[in-house]
């Protein structure tokens, strides 16, 4: 052949180059070199395929046949309208032509002309974006069956066997990479322009629908074909490891191979191309789902807003396998399972963090961690075996009444064992710092590194782990109540009154609390404490509610069966049990409130509200989460110190009756020109009695009673003594004398004298007494004055105000001055 006459015929291309149906075709009607040869099968063929063109040709003359004749009917018909407007615009002639005709030709042109033109104009331009972005999206859509019938044609069952590694396979592997990326790339292409039509033109749904019904079914055929490929891969590469470590020679357990640690340079290549493929075919689905939510195409799963990373879970998989095996040989020692998971995600994390983060990253998956995804799935892997072989089997056995205590010590068990991984797990993460989760996305993140997480889909189980609970906090709390000493105040509280002291201090003897109560509040906390890492937030207030919430009523309910068996006469034995009462209400009240402001149970009971909750009041407290325990805990503690304050003055009323109800205590006929006025009086016999019992009460209740609860205490009994003084002077109509009146002034000292060392002015809460001394004090004119005055309403108030009388009222006044003795 002449070599000049073979160089102008042109190249065959590649048999690698060809589009599958064309090889297809081919094989079809060239199956050997004879079909070559054979002429009359060529001319067949040929007038086949010059047949098929015909027809072909045919088909598309027609269609744009009727497209032109389309778009020229719409195209005569704007320019009729333009010639139109332009000669109704030419005959108008405002100024020469009769008044009235041209402004009536010219709105005739601006109401209807012009509003029909821009009408058709916005149709013709909505028509043609409208058929840009359906070629647009068709050229996609044809870049994407292209390459995914590509991706779907190449059987690589045994395409990352070792001994094919260096082989052309190996090169076809490479090149269906290739194009499984640039099919991704056409989706994620699609994905921006599906993007701009449902936020520009909402009313294009078919067109909408229509794409992604035809994206759809190329993902659900391609998806299976990438996963496929990707655990060929991974068994290639020798995943997954040998679970059970080998010991060196000293003996010594070594930690477990990571195979993608030891990854030569083509496995390295190989994997991470296939790893970077799935993130982005992840992150491609997920810009999906996120786009069908937005647009009510698809409903939102609840059960799946976090997912986890795919080629994560592709590593995980095939480990958990093995892992069950041996799990399930130790059904009845749960601490193995917990032991075995562990010793896996650790020895395995360092690997996955410096191999995969970067891919990731490479990726541009924006706040993804892969040692966070690793962590996550094993432990997801853990929690659905333990869901379904562990706590289910004991959620059945419990319905057994005589298997309950059993069972409660197993579920208690395996609580422990959980939330000691969940810390460890969490170590593993590094996690340093804590971050507000107000959003769901976060929620769900955290949700895959929890064990405890099982209960958040639970609620029944939730309700029986919560009985489990309370019933053991109680045993432990009711062997406590039985010892005499948890309800005697330590000895190593802090006597006598602080001027500058903070209430709300932490340790439990400045509260001067019973031992009891500090018991008390360790159970509970530890109970909060126990669900803290179960990453839902309703659930975990909801299990708080039913443990350390039930458990905090039943006390309140023992502190009142204490308080009402006690017999108020005012025994220091009884005093002191109130006192600690009082004491252990004040301090777990403090402690509520503290507890209250953490931002944990601050979500928590923000959670509540959103869930519908109904709220009992508008009070900013009812933000509390322990409000109407701290609200009932301040009731409890108000009555009882009534109770006390009641009984004190109740008391003294008593001892200084006869002192109060002698008309002639105060009244003296002596001749009192002979009596020096500084002369130092005695304390009235009559009140002896009741000072020193009232000083006694109060040096006994200074002492067992916390200090803010005794600042309210003596205040309140000072403010009852100059009640009930004041109102027995006025009432019993007591005649003093200027002695009388000086004895009087002194009993009162002596009584302001008690609470010295509460205050440094304690006369100030003795109002009306002192100012029944200062009428007492005045002179006998001021005395007829200030009677004239006040008998005659007026300007007596204003008289008042000048003497420093305010608490009194006219008629306490004028009673108190009509009992004076002058003399002379």
């Amino acid at each position: 052949m002449d070599p000049s006459s073979s160089s102008s015929l042109p190249c065959l291309p590649n048999v690698a180059d060809l589009a599958p149906q064309h090889a297809a075709f081919l094989d079809q009607h060239f199956q050997t070199k004879r079909d070559l040869s054979q002429e009359s099968s060529n001319l067949s063929l040929s007038s086949s395929l010059s047949q098929q063109c015909s027809e072909l040709e045919s088909f598309f003359l027609l269609h744009a046949t009727k497209h032109t004749v389309s778009w020229i009917s719409r195209s005569f018909r704007a320019k009729s309208s333009l010639q139109q407007l332009s000669l109704a615009l030419r005959n108008l002639s405002l100024r020469t032509s009769p008044p009235g005709i041209g402004s009536k030709r010219f709105r005739r042109v601006l109401i209807e002309e012009i509003p029909r033109l821009a009408n058709e104009m916005n149709q013709i331009e909505s028509l043609r974006c409208y058929l840009e972005t359906a070629v647009q999206l068709e050229a996609l859509v044809g870049d994407l069956e292209d390459a995914s019938l590509f991706v779907m044609a190449c059987h690589t069952g045994n395409m990352f066997k070792l001994k094919l590694l260096n082989s052309p396979i190996s090169e076809d592997a490479g090149r269906k990479q290739d194009k499984l990326l640039q099919a991704i790339k056409a989706m994620n292409d699609i994905e921006e322009v599906l993007v701009g039509v449902e936020k520009f033109h909402p009313q294009w749904l078919c067109l909408l629908k229509s794409v992604d019904t035809r994206v759809e079914k190329i993902l659900s055929a391609l998806r299976p074909q990438v996963f496929a490929d990707h655990r060929a891969l991974l068994v290639s590469l020798g995943w997954p490891p040998k679970l059970l470590p080998s010991k060196s020679e000293n003996d010594h357990i070594t930690d477990l191979p990571n195979p993608l640690v030891l990854m030569q340079e083509d496995k390295r290549r190989n994997y991470s191309r296939s790893f970077i493929a799935l993130c982005s075919l992840q992150h491609l689905q997920k810009r999906r789902e996120e786009r069908q939510l937005n647009n009510n195409l698809i409903e939102k799963d609840t059960h799946t807003q976090y997912k986890q990373l795919w080629a994560i879970d592709e590593l995980v998989s095939p480990i958990a396998s093995r892992m069950e095996y041996h799990f399930t040989k130790w059904s009845e020692q749960p601490e193995y399972m917990f032991a075995l998971a562990y010793k896996v995600t650790r020895d395995f994390i360092a690997g996955i963090d410096g191999v995969l983060q970067p891919l990731i990253d490479k990726a541009r998956l924006i706040s993804c961690s892969a040692k966070e995804a690793w962590v996550s799935a094993v432990v997801q892997m853990l929690s659905g075996f333990l869901e379904k072989k562990v706590f289910h089997l004991l959620a059945e056995r419990y319905k057994v009444k005589h298997l309950k205590p059993d069972v409660s010590s197993s579920w208690l068990h395996l609580v422990d064992l959980t939330i000691a991984f969940d810390k460890k797990m969490q170590s593993l993460l590094n996690l340093e710092t804590c971050f507000l989760a107000v959003s769901e996305s976060f929620e769900g993140q955290s949700r895959g590194v929890s064990v405890l997480s099982i209960f958040c889909n639970r609620p029944d189980w939730l309700k029986i782990w919560a009985k489990i609970e309370f019933k053991n906090a109680w045993k432990k709390l009711n062997t406590e109540l039985k010892e005499e000493k948890s309800w005697v105040i330590s000895k190593n509280c802090k006597p006598g009154i602080d001027n500058n002291q903070e209430y709300l201090l932490l340790a439990v003897e400045d509260h001067k609390a019973p031992p009891i109560a500090e018991f008390f509040l360790k159970i509970i906390w530890e109970m909060i404490e126990r669900c803290k890492t179960m990453p839902s937030i309703l659930p975990r207030a909801q299990f708080i509610r039913f443990t350390a919430g039930r458990l905090l009523w039943y006390f309140f309910k023992l502190l009142l069966f204490q308080f009402k068996a006690m017999d108020f006469r005012l025994d220091n034995s009884d005093i002191v049990r109130l006192c600690g009462i009082i004491n252990a209400a004040r301090y777990i009240w403090i402690k509520l409130q503290e507890w209250s402001d953490t931002v944990e149970l601050l979500e928590m009971k923000i959670a509540e509200n959103d869930a519908g909750k109904p709220i009992q009041d508008d009070t900013m407290d009812n933000g509390c989460f322990f409000y109407e325990e701290r609200r009932s805990l301040s009731e409890m503690e108000t009555n009882w110190l009534m109770e006390i304050i009641a009984v004190v003055l109740r008391q003294f009323e008593m001892l200084s009756w006869d002192y109060v109800q002698n008309n002639d205590s105060f009244k003296d006929d002596k001749d009192y020109t002979s009596l020096r006025e500084d002369v130092d009086l005695v304390v009235s016999d009559d009140f002896v009695e009741a000072l020193v019992a009232l000083k006694s009460w109060l040096q006994t209740v200074k002492i067992n009673l916390n200090k803010k609860d005794f600042l309210d205490l003596w205040r309140s009994i000072a403010e009852g003594l100059d009640h009930y003084i004041s109102c027995s002077i006025v009432k019993n109509e007591i005649w003093f004398s200027k002695v009388g009146a000086n004895q009087f002034e002194a009993d009162i000292q002596a009584l302001i004298f008690i609470f010295q060392p509460y205050c440094a002015r304690p006369q100030a809460f003795f109002p009306c007494i002192s100012e029944i001394l200062k009428l007492l004090k005045l002179k006998k004119e001021e005395v007829k004055l200030l009677q004239t005055l006040l008998s005659n309403n007026e300007n007596g108030f204003e008289c008042l105000h000048l003497y420093g009388i305010s608490n009194l009222s006219v008629n306490q006044i004028l009673q108190v001055l009509r009992y004076k003795i002058w003399v002379g």
